[in-house]
C-alpha cells in the first residue's frame, strides 16, 4: 500500500513541514521505496516533481523539502509498487488537462480486474503507463468529460458525478485517492485516511517521522487556514480526524466544504 499526502489552503502555503515527515516514509520509517511524486498548483499552472528513487534517497525530494513552494492545493504520493513496475510513467501523481484545467490524481490501494466501460481507442484520456491507478484516473476523467460535455459543472454536481463513477470502480479493490483541479481537493477514503485543519489560534506541531517541531503561530496570520490530509497522521501532538471508509470529501479554502446531498 502507498502513502498519500494532500494539502488545501485558503492562501498559498508551503508544505515543507508536512513533507519533511512524509518523505521519511519513502524507505526510512516505512517500506515504500518504489518512487514518489508531488504536484503543486500555482495559479493556473501545475508544478510536478516525480522520481523513481525512494523519497529518502532522491535529490529531487531534498529540493522539495527545502524549497518553500507556495500553493493552494498539493498532492503527494510515495509508492509501493503492486501493479506496474517502478518507472516514471507509473509514478504518481498523474496529470491531465480537462476543461482548460490541470487535473492531478494519486491513488493508494490495488484494483484488480477493473476495466473501462468504453473502448480504449475511443477514450480521450488514455494511460501512458501500466498501473491500475492511472487507468482509474483516466476512467474518472473520461466519465466526467462525457457527463458534462459543455464544460466544468458547479462543484456540487461535479462531486455527485465523481461519487457515482467512484462507486463503480471501488468494488475492484482499495480505492483511496486524492484528486484536484487546482480549485478544490477531492479526498476519497476506502480504508485509511485522516485530516487536520490548522487555523487560528495556531499551536505547535511535532512530526511523527522526524524529531522536528514548528510553532505555526510564528509563521502564519490569523486569517490563514490549512487542511492537511494523510494516510496516517503526520504529527503526534495534534488531533487528526479519521475519514470514514466510503466517504468522498471535498476540501476548499482550507477546510471541508459542504456539498448538496445526493
Amino acid at each position: 500500500m502507498c502513502q498519500l499526502l494532500g494539502m488545501n489552503c485558503n492562501v498559498p502555503t508551503d508544505i515543507v513541514f508536512s513533507f519533511t515527515g512524509f518523505h521519511r516514509r519513502g524507505g526510512q520509517t516505512d517500506h515504500h521505496a518504489d518512487g514518489w511524486g508531488i504536484a503543486f498548483y500555482e495559479g493556473r499552472g501545475c508544478r510536478l516533481f516525480i522520481d523513481t528513487k525512494s523519497a529518502v534517497e532522491s535529490p529531487v525530494a531534498e529540493l522539495v523539502r527545502t524549497y518553500p513552494i507556495h500553493s493552494l492545493n498539493v498532492i503527494a504520493h510515495i509508492r509501493k509498487a503492486t501493479v506496474g513496475h517502478a518507472s516514471l510513467e507509473n509514478t504518481h501523481p498523474f496529470v491531465r488537462e480537462m476543461w482548460g484545467q490541470y487535473w492531478t490524481f494519486a491513488h493508494n490501494g490495488t484494483l484488480r480486474g477493473h476495466a473501462p466501460d468504453f473502448a480504449r481507442s475511443e477514450m480521450r484520456f488514455r494511460p501512458v503507463g501500466n498501473t491500475d491507478s492511472e487507468l482509474a484516473f483516466c476512467v474518472i476523467l473520461e466519465t466526467l468529460w462525457r457527463t458534462f460535455p459543455n464544460g466544468a459543472p458547479p462543484l456540487a454536481a461535479l462531486h455527485a458525478a465523481l461519487a457515482e463513477v467512484t462507486a463503480k470502480i471501488a468494488p475492484f479493490g482499495d480505492f483511496n485517492y486524492l484528486l484536484s483541479n487546482g480549485d478544490a481537493l477531492f479526498v476519497r477514503c476506502a480504508t485509511q485516511l485522516a485530516y487536520i485543519v490548522r487555523k487560528s489560534p495556531f499551536t505547535t506541531a511535532h512530526l511523527t517521522d522526524e524529531d522536528y517541531t514548528v510553532d505555526f503561530g510564528l509563521v502564519t496570520t490569523p486569517q490563514d487556514r490549512v487542511a492537511v490530509i494523510a494516510t496516517t497522521p503526520l504529527t503526534d501532538n495534534e488531533t487528526w480526524t479519521p475519514i470514514a471508509p466510503g466517504e468522498l470529501m471535498l476540501f476548499r479554502d482550507g477546510e471541508p466544504a459542504a456539498v448538496a446531498p445526493r
